[in-house]
């Protein structure tokens, strides 16, 4: 699989952010075409990603843009994009809510090395994200758009990828009442999460909105990476340092599974399958979750 721990989200008709984007320690970059572009600059917007893509030195990083929703623009955007820019890797669609439209982009790229990744970001999308993920073909990725998401269903507060202050479950004590802040997007984000997995996806979280606050960056890319995320969309340089750590083992949690691994190897020399490591059952579940922190340290430090 790629390696996507970070989308960093550009306008695509800002030439210097663009830029600076080709350059940066991101591993993804998505050159947005849809809300980051008003629509008076969406046609210059097309040009300025097909001349970025074919003209900066982008090394390893995924080349991506999101098209605007599906209709006519879409189309003609996405033609424009396979014919003229041959370092594209994929591209992104806003706002899915059906495999037919997963099904209708597949035609365009069809005999292209350029995939399709889609973003769920609407209560209808939910509804429907398991048919999306199914649609197959060219779809390599299924993202969260959680600000898009939040408005869709009517949620309260303004700051995207935050928990508003009231969402709390509220208990008594004692005479106190007492609240447990609770997380608003869990549920949509399981689900998109177990969609992208049940078909082999990616799965790449939306991004935090304090982009200014480091802590706050760096909590919610590594609740993320905890639930089982490959990545998450970052709107701003400053994010980049702590989400990618975020998504990449530690020191102690890559030796951790190294460990799990080896006794398991014993074990099964002794005839066993299952032992004791630091007074816990390890078996052939706990090798398959350890493997795959080896594998995502290995991939992220090559």
């Amino acid at each position: 699989m790629k390696i996507t721990r970070t989308y960093l989200a550009v306008p695509a008709h800002q030439e210097k952010l663009v830029t600076s984007a080709a350059r940066s320690g991101a591993d993804a970059v998505f050159l947005d075409l849809e809300d980051a572009v008003p629509e008076s600059m969406k046609p210059a917007a097309l040009a300025a990603a097909v001349r970025a893509i074919n003209e900066l030195d982008w090394g390893p990083k995924v080349v991506v843009v999101r098209v605007n929703g599906a209709g006519e623009r879409q189309r003609q955007e996405i033609d424009t994009l396979v014919r003229f820019a041959t370092r594209l890797n994929a591209v992104l669609l806003p706002k899915v809510e059906s495999a037919e439209e997963i099904v209708a982009v597949q035609c365009q790229v069809e005999g292209t090395n350029v995939a399709i990744e889609a973003m769920i970001e609407t209560a209808k999308g939910l509804v429907f994200c398991e048919q999306i993920a199914a649609a197959g073909g060219s779809l390599e990725a299924l993202h969260f758009g959680v600000g898009d998401f939040g408005a869709s269903i009517g949620a309260k507060g303004v700051e995207i990828g935050l928990s508003h202050p009231q969402y709390v479950l509220a208990s008594r004590g004692g005479g106190d009442y007492v609240d447990t802040p609770l997380d608003m997007w869990a549920y949509p984000m399981m689900r998109i999460l177990v969609a992208a997995r049940a078909f082999g996806l990616r799965a790449i979280d939306g991004p935090c909105g304090a982009f200014r606050d480091a802590r706050l960056s760096e909590l919610s890319a590594l609740k993320a990476a905890a639930m089982g995320y490959d990545g998450k969309q970052v709107i701003h340089p400053l994010q980049l340092g702590c989400t990618n750590r975020a998504f990449t083992p530690t020191d102690e949690e890559y030796a951790a599974a190294q460990r799990v691994v080896s006794a398991l190897a014993d074990a099964e020399r002794e005839g066993r399958g299952a032992v004791q490591l630091d007074g816990k059952l390890v078996d052939y579940a706990n090798i398959r979750m350890a493997a795959r922190v080896v594998e995502a340290r290995g991939r992220a430090v090559t």
